[in-house]
């Protein structure tokens, strides 16, 4: 199969979680033996923080506007597949394009469904439209459960499929590593979020002096009060992710307000540190009991209170292990690669608009 893909990026990780989601699915499709081809629009604030400009599992290209997009039109028009990423800068408008000149399956990758849903609610179309949504044969949604039925009763979405995150088993393994941490937490910093992170781990910290916190990730502002032992770290590409997590006794995982809504919306990182064998005390949202079992595979906390009883527990190595066994056995990059893969030849299947209806693509053993 030939994909090409347009994402927000693939070359930085800095200050967002897509450079890793894609990293992990399109080296996991490219082993299913397709051709890949990644379209990053070339901006200065992944420019200037690149730590991948050389993928062995796909080429990467970058374009500067719209216009010069077109340098690339034949491979866009003759590709089996093209998905377009959310976030994408002038996503409407490539939205068109594409679905213009493609002559294979188009698809919508939204690794932030609730909060398109959410910007389209309010008249907010930076990427995407309700008018272009019917045009992409599938949409592959980050959130499952019933936003699907939403983005094809309300939406008109002829095929609205859940596309979760994933984890590089690869990548993301315990190193055993010393313990640095009695709780971290990972991620770049999001105003609703901080209410939770204030709860459930600068609260624990200031009644817990005696243990050793940290949150890694960048854009958190200056007047945060943090306490003296919650380690700061700006800025940790995916490289550094392994360590990080096996230094940690703990891992939090928060989540975005409208995910919390929506519900059936994981983060990556949720992946990466069960991968890593870290056992993780999260917020509560519906549809995290499908994908993590509580109390066994995971710590569902409220209040402070809750997180200060966990890092009490006794039983933590049993729930990291469970979690870790759980997600390798249906989280990985290759699950979703052959979840992609049947996605996508199930678009082509059923498709018929255009003046490809008949076209295939071709199954890889």
């Amino acid at each position: 199969m030939k994909l090409v893909v347009l994402g927000l990026s693939l070359s930085s990780s800095w200050g967002n979680g897509h450079a890793t989601t894609f990293r992990a699915l399109l080296k996991a499709f490219a082993a299913r033996g397709h051709d890949i081809l990644f379209l990053e629009r070339n901006v200065p604030w992944y420019a200037s923080q690149r730590d991948l400009t050389d993928p062995n599992f796909c080429r990467l290209a970058y374009y500067d506007d719209l216009e010069a997009l077109t340098a690339w039109q034949d491979e866009i028009a003759a590709a089996d597949a093209v998905i377009v990423g959310s976030y994408v800068p002038e996503g409407v408008a490539i939205a068109r394009y594409v679905q213009g000149i493609a002559e294979g399956v188009t698809a919508f990758y939204d690794i932030d469904t609730p909060v398109t849903l959410a910007k389209l609610a309010r008249g907010d179309f930076e990427y995407l439209s309700p008018e272009v949504i019917p045009g992409y044969d599938v949409y592959l949604s980050f959130t499952g459960g019933p936003t699907l039925r939403l983005l094809e009763e309300s939406y008109g979405s002829p095929a609205a499929r859940a596309l979760y995150c994933s984890v590089d088993p690869d990548a993301y393994r315990p190193t055993g590593v010393p313990k640095r941490w009695d709780l971290s937490y990972l991620g770049t910093y999001s105003p609703d979020r901080q209410p939770t992170l204030e709860r459930l781990l600068i609260e624990p910290a200031r009644a817990m002096p005696d243990r050793r916190f940290v949150v890694a990730g960048p854009q958190y502002p200056d007047d945060i009060d943090w306490p003296a032992n919650v380690e700061r770290i700006e800025h940790l590409p995916p490289a550094g992710h392994a360590d990080f997590y096996s230094a940690s006794r703990f891992a939090l995982n928060v989540t975005r307000a409208d995910m919390i809504a929506a519900g059936w919306s994981p983060s990556v990182r949720l992946f990466e540190a069960a991968a890593c064998g870290t056992p993780i005390v999260s917020d509560r949202w519906a549809g995290l009991d499908a994908l993590l079992a509580p109390e066994s595979e995971i710590i569902l906390a409220d209040s402070s209170a809750d997180v200060i009883a966990a890092l009490d527990r006794a039983d933590s190595d049993a729930i990291g292990g469970a979690a870790r066994a759980r997600v390798l056995a249906e989280h990985t990059a290759a699950h979703r690669a052959a979840e992609l893969e049947a996605h996508l030849n199930e678009a082509s299947e059923g498709r018929t608009n255009g003046p490809h209806e008949d076209a295939t693509l071709r199954e890889i053993a």
